[in-house]
């Protein structure tokens, strides 16, 4: 987890405990990295006051940090929280109708677990 500023960063697992952010980011090299970090650092920093061409949003709350190749995916929970789900580099400008298929499956079980906990620790 991610805290330093007044917006906390926390990162999805799934309920095998794999975090597919984390295995993104393990995948990164180089400047691609260099960027996935960055536009991190500037979502902790700005929150919801982040605009394009770093965020974009997707519906349904869910947004996307856009880098030049990087995307990230995350959403906001209430007390100024956001949650990475995922990432990916980029093919296209568009999102593929895939990815955010998967994506926003997360959503729902990042909601859940917040509704019935504290919400300390990855999510």
């Amino acid at each position: 987890m991610i805290a330093e500023s007044g917006w906390k960063i926390d990162v999805y697992r799934t309920e095998k405990g794999t975090a597919p952010l984390w295995d993104f980011f393990e995948r990164l090299t180089g400047r691609d990295k260099t960027e996935a970090i960055a536009l991190v650092k500037l979502l902790e920093e700005q929150g919801n006051r982040l605009r394009r061409p770093q965020s974009g949003v997707l519906g349904q709350g869910l947004l996307e940090l856009r880098g030049r190749q990087v995307s990230i995916f995350y959403m906001f929970l209430p007390g100024r929280v956001v949650v990475l789900l995922d990432g990916e580099i980029k093919k296209r400008d568009s999102v593929a109708a895939r990815t955010l298929a998967r994506v926003r499956r997360y959503q729902p079980e990042v909601l859940r677990r917040h509704l019935t906990r504290s919400g300390e620790g990855d999510l």
